[in-house]
């Protein structure tokens, strides 16, 4: 795929850009309006103009962070100005909501002087809860950071120099404890003299290592006292009197932190490094030196990089989230050198605890622990909040820096642990899954648009290899209107197969004694999606993705004509995983398969879904639903049922969480559960299993549609080999999504040990 186009085309689609404004109050009605503007804004006003403080209680100042640049070093590309850094900035607000939770303004300013930056933005501040610095560049960054600390009242934080820092600061500690060496005796060299380079080497001070055994080199080699024009930030780390080359000053040295450029080190002078040599080579894309060739000079060289195909990368997403988070939250009025130092201590000592399941799942990994290969927690382990925040929070009261500090720690860590769902990416376990062990998945509209981008996307993320079915030349001609790349994508044209004799033999023989005939067998195989399932029969393919255009039956009908219901399942069943804001992903089921399920067919069904929530790393609580709270109806069928599905569960399954029946709201709202303490399902069940399909499909679609819920899905659970319908309607993100999911099943079934 052409990244650069791919890119151009995500920016673009629907409303442009990456950032919307959502209201956080009602705005239905009349009154609404009148509160939320005039005149009932009038009040909160008030209160404000006799104390200022209150900006925190009745508006969005505390959560928020202005993301400042002008454009003077946006990335690696430099002076681009402020409308062409716009995007990055964008970007970097989607990172503070999605792993902290905060709102940003993105705010690019047409100011191309320290001064006019620091105008600008002590003109703002009273908007904000913090400010963001980023993308600015040296010198004047050093001076707008430190006048606007000074000067403000609010956190203040240069990203590039400071979120740097604390991560690298944070691998090293472990890095040097692994080679058995100390902060105090390691002599550091530093390739790059920039803002990041320079705020590292101060805050490494800052952690024990002595300011006489760090060197730093810029282009002309190490910075030195006779060097002309030095900047103040590179004069105070100049060394010694002697010109000397890169090379030439690591000689000896314990520890090489890059952030230069790639390729500037080479193996020889990584072998002539002292023992047990530790290297960040953190230039990206491309590193100082690559993490093989530093290996390979070294064996036992510890390296870190920017990059995350390698071990210990170094990433800032580790760090200004979570500053932020903690610092907000005590309504800091700085960001002093102990929170910075908490921040790094706190990540140095995460990398030491066990890793969970799901961090090894979202990194397709079987194991992880500390070591040379894990100095530092990868960037979507959830932990990192509520590790990082706290600590932050807590040496901001220390310190001095807290307005409000936090009186109970755990209650806090408790709240931020509300957070983690809605910043942890769901699907990225399944994807990293999947591309460890891609299969062959059929599409039998392969010649759809939206399939043929979706194959390009699931080829290039590795998920899976493609099979398009159909009409070769409609499926080249749609490829090259969609400028869609076909490299590592079959296409295969049922009636040109070298098999299609073969599979519709097989197919008859199947169907002989339904009323097939030979002739029938043949024109139905002439249909994709009965070719598709066919492959799937016989193993060319793994699994199939189907229904585009059609209705769900067209392919669920096949599938079960052709590869048929896995007995040990108990029922064929659909399930949707709900993805809401503020809490755990839910599981619905039977939403699209069972119109009228006895009691057997429902116990079926929920521990089908349990088995689903388990693959996805959820552990299942099973709420079996009802109009009825536990007994609360007798002699109904429709609640006698639910019962007897219970009861069925329990001796199946007994230690899976599970009860019924119950309703809805009992099932999932702690304060109507508070009735029935009896129950350890109530106000906590995160699998709903519906009594029928009609009250299941029109659950899960009115969430959709209506209460701002993600539905992944449907998932087809209890055939024998995986085949998943796509929703009338789906998008390339869906197709994407549920092939995902289609590789995990055909990797390993959602079933119970």
């Amino acid at each position: 795929m052409d990244i650069n186009k791919a890119s151009v085309e995500y920016h673009e689609q629907g409303r442009p850009g990456k950032l919307e404004v959502v209201p956080t109050k009602p705005m239905l009605t009349q009154r609404d309006l009148s509160m939320a503007y005039t005149p009932g804004v009038a009040e909160p006003c008030r209160i404000i103009a006799k104390d200022p403080d209150k900006v925190y209680s009745y508006t969005a100042k505390g959560n928020l962070v202005a993301v400042v640049t002008n454009g003077t070093a946006v990335l690696g590309l430099g002076n681009i100005g402020p409308e062409a850094g716009k995007p990055v900035m964008e970007g970097k607000a989607n990172l503070f909501k999605k792993f902290a939770d905060i709102d940003v303004f993105d705010i690019e300013l047409n100011a191309t002087t320290a001064e006019e930056v620091i105008a600008a933005v002590k003109a703002m501040a009273p908007t904000f809860g913090g400010i963001n610095l980023e993308d600015i560049s040296a010198p004047d960054c050093f001076e707008i950071e430190r006048r606007l600390q000074a000067e403000l009242d609010i956190p203040v934080f240069h990203d590039d120099q400071h979120g740097t820092a604390i991560i690298a600061a944070a691998a090293l500690l472990n890095a040097v404890e692994l080679a058995g060496k100390t902060m105090e005796s390691v002599v550091v060299v530093f390739s790059g003299a920039g803002a990041a380079a320079i705020a590292t080497a101060n805050l490494l001070q800052s952690l024990g290592i002595q300011k006489d055994n760090i060197r730093i080199c810029d282009s002309k080699g190490l910075v030195h006292t006779e060097r002309e024009n030095l900047t103040p930030e590179k004069q105070s780390y100049a060394y010694g009197t002697e010109r000397k080359t890169l090379g030439e000053t690591l000689v000896g040295a314990d520890v090489f932190m890059g952030l230069s450029v790639g390729g500037v080190v080479s193996q020889d002078m990584v072998k002539g490094m002292g023992e047990k040599p530790i290297l960040f080579a953190m230039a990206n894309p491309d590193p100082e030196i690559p993490y093989d060739d530093a290996k390979a000079a070294v064996p036992n060289a510890i390296v870190a990089t920017g990059r995350s195909d390698y071990p210990n990368q170094i990433n800032n997403v580790l760090g200004f989230p979570f500053v932020f988070r903690g610092a907000l939250d005590v309504r800091a009025k700085h960001i002093t050198e102990e929170m910075k130092l908490a921040a790094v201590r706190s990540l140095a000592a995460l990398a030491k605890e066990d890793v969970p399941d799901s961090v090894l799942r979202a990194y397709g990994l079987s194991s992880l622990s500390y070591g040379a290969e894990y100095l530092i927690p990868k960037p979507f382990d959830p932990r990192v909040l509520t590790w990082v925040a706290p600590a932050v929070a807590q040496a901001a009261a220390d310190s001095g820096a807290a307005r409000m500090p936090i009186e109970d720690m755990q209650a806090y860590k408790e709240d931020l642990e509300k957070l983690i769902e809605t910043s942890r990416e769901f699907l990225r376990p399944l994807m990293n899954r999947a591309a460890l062990s891609p299969k062959r998945i059929a599409f039998p509209d392969g010649a759809d648009t939206k399939v043929l981008r979706a194959a390009q996307i699931l080829v290039d993320e590795g998920v899976c290899q493609p099979v398009l079915i159909g009409k070769e030349w409609k499926i080249l001609k749609r490829a090259e209107e969609a400028k869609v790349d076909l490299t590592g994508i079959e296409i295969i044209e049922p009636t040109s197969d070298p098999q299609y004799d073969e599979l519709a033999d097989e197919l008859w023989k199947l169907r002989q004694r339904k009323g097939w005939t030979r002739q029938r067998a043949r024109q139905t195989m002439r249909r994709s999606t009965y070719f598709g399932t066919m492959l799937v029969r016989t193993g060319r393919c793994d699994g199939l993705v189907g229904g585009l255009a059609t209705p769900y039956n067209y392919t669920l009908r096949p599938a079960l004509e052709v590869i048929g219901a896995d007995a040990k399942a108990g029922a064929l069943s659909g399930t949707y995983a709900m993805l809401a804001k503020g809490r755990e992903p839910m599981f619905f089921g039977d939403c699209t398969v069972n119109v009228e399920p006895d009691a057997e067919t429902l116990a079926a069904i929920a521990m089908n879904t349990a088995r689903v929530a388990k693959a996805f790393g959820v552990s299942p609580r099973v709420a079996l639903l009802s109009y009825s709270d536990f007994g609360e109806h007798r002699g109904a069928a429709d609640v006698d049922k639910v019962r007897k599905a219970l009861a069925i569960i329990k001796k199946e399954w007994p230690e899976l969480p599970v009860d019924g029946e119950v309703q809805a709201d009992t099932a999932v709202s702690p304060s109507k559960a508070s009735l029935f303490p009896f129950s350890d399902i109530a106000g906590k069940a995160n699998v709903l299993i519906f009594p029928n399909l009609a009250s299941g499909n029109i659950a899960y679609k009115l969430l959709r549609e209506l209460g701002g819920v993600t539905a992944l899905g449907p998932l087809v659970v209890g055939l024998n080999k995986p085949v998943n319908v796509l929703a009338l309607g789906s998008d390339v993100d869906d197709i994407v999504n549920i092939t995902a999911l289609t590789v995990n099943q055909a990797i390993g079934p959602h079933r119970r040990d």
